[in-house]
């Protein structure tokens, strides 16, 4: 597949001042546009270099003055990125100086990249399928070290693999039993029903499994939606600071601080958590107060784990106990934790926890000052959510679009199967059979539509 043969340009670095700036080309005109701008030092021209080779020089505007001394490389297509021709001029990180770089390339012939656009090429190009340009989106937002490496498995193609398989497996059925039907006269073995449901049997499994995965992708693709609930001054606030390791709530001694929800990521125990600020848990007649309670509430709905924050330093409340009853009753994975450790030296509230319910709950003493029990805290969100082994990096599901193309394969798998065993004769299966090879294509482009393409790019950043 091709596309429109015109040229783009993009700064493919975050914005502000940093160490390195790139100013990103892609198209056929590429090598051009950057031999305009592009001065190198010496005799050698940027084409007298070879593809890939770092060339030393400056970077001109459209009047010919320099903006940066720059590295310059070129890659000719389809062995390149994109597979188009690509240019990629190395700048120094001032937002300026791209601004410029960038100015002067649209001047030379190239135009403003779309979000996720190159990408996009990669994909239209066949240097990338869906799930691997999927994945780039993946590796840029990893949360993680386990989300980086599902999505590096991922971009190298191991769930096309797996997906792949599944979908020749199923090519082949169809294959020899179109065989069979068309070619009556030639001796190949005729499709024993036996041998059709074994082979549909196999790849309704493969698919299952496929689904199972998808769960946990989610969970390393978006973390785990973690509420820190407590009642107002408890430590939730110093404890999500502590776990980041920088001040992203306001901590003060005046209980209810915390007005609204604040959400941020980080790590523990090997874990992602999309870690959820709450206000404190109580009664009130503040009516904004009231308000963040009935968020706070709802967080923890919404939340996939929970922890209770109670201060160690103080006697267990009604409202503690409250809250305590109403988490447990949630029937939701949950931690308690007793806050605020660096105040006393044996908690007053940790023996009334775990002991007394129907299943044992995980407590932990912390000090978000020192970060005293901080690693305990991560083990046991790791004994709560525990790796897979079994699946290999890059083979998980990781969003809804996958997730319901799959589904829709197995399905139509399982209703041939369903109709082999009514009696229904092996051709009519095949329309079941051909619904789930265009569901899996779905899956790595093949059979996309150009409005899923269109909304899966809009999500990337520009540059990329």
């Amino acid at each position: 597949m091709s596309f429109q043969s015109d040229t783009i340009a993009a700064v493919s670095t975050p914005p502000g001042p940093g160490a390195i700036g790139i100013l990103r080309l892609s198209g056929p005109e590429a090598v051009s546009i950057a031999e305009k701008c592009f001065k190198p030092l010496g005799r050698k021209g940027l084409r007298d270099h070879g593809p890939r080779e770092l060339a030393y020089g400056d970077l001109m505007d459209s009047e010919g003055a320099p903006i940066d001394r720059v590295l310059c490389t070129y890659s000719v297509g389809p062995s390149s990125y994109t597979g188009e021709d690509t240019a990629e001029f190395q700048c120094h990180g001032s937002p300026m100086v791209l601004t410029l770089g960038l100015e002067a390339l649209f001047a030379a012939g190239a135009r403003q990249a779309k979000a996720g656009e190159f990408t996009r090429r990669a994909f239209l190009n066949g240097r990338l399928d869906l799930a691997q340009a999927e994945a780039v989106g993946d590796l840029l937002s990893a949360q993680s070290r386990e989300g980086a490496r599902h999505a590096a498995g991922q971009l190298a193609g191991a769930l096309s693999k797996k997906i792949g398989d599944i979908y020749s497996a199923l090519v082949d059925v169809m294959a020899h039993f179109h065989a069979v039907l068309d070619y009556p006269d030639e001796d190949i073995d005729p499709f024993r029903l036996e041998q059709l449901d074994e082979a549909l049997a196999a790849q309704e499994r493969a698919l299952s499994a496929l689904l199972a995965s998808c769960g946990r992708g989610k969970l390393l693709r978006e973390g785990v939606p973690c509420a820190i609930v407590g009642r107002p001054n408890a430590g939730k606030s110093s404890l999500l600071n502590a776990m980041l390791g920088w001040d992203r709530a306001i901590v003060t001694d005046v209980p209810g601080t915390t007005r609204d929800t604040v959400e941020e990521r980080c790590e523990l125990g090997g874990v992602p958590l999309r870690l959820i600020d709450t206000a404190g848990l109580r009664d009130t007649d503040d009516p904004v107060e009231k308000l963040g309670v009935e968020r706070s509430r709802k967080a923890m709905e919404e939340a996939e784990l929970i922890f209770t924050v109670v201060d160690m330093s103080e006697e267990l409340t009604a409202e503690d106990r409250e809250m305590l009853r109403a988490v447990s009753e949630m029937g939701k994975p949950w931690i308690f934790v007793a806050s605020k450790k660096d105040l006393v030296k044996d908690s007053r509230s940790m023996g009334l926890i775990g002991s007394g319910g129907k299943t044992a709950v995980p407590s932990v003493e912390v000090s978000a000052l020192t970060g005293e029990g901080l690693d305990r805290l991560g083990e046991a969100v790791a004994e709560l959510f525990p790796k897979e082994e079994a699946v290999p990096y890059g083979q998980l599901l990781t969003n809804a679009r996958q997730e319901e193309a799959a589904g829709r394969a197995r399905e139509a798998v399982r209703r041939a199967r369903e109709a082999m065993e009514a009696g229904v004769t092996p051709d009519a299966l095949l329309t079941d059979v051909e619904e789930a090879l265009t569901a899996l294509g779905e899956l790595t482009g093949q059979s996309v539509r150009e409005d899923v393409t269109d909304r899966i790019f809009s999500k990337f950043c520009v540059g990329k």
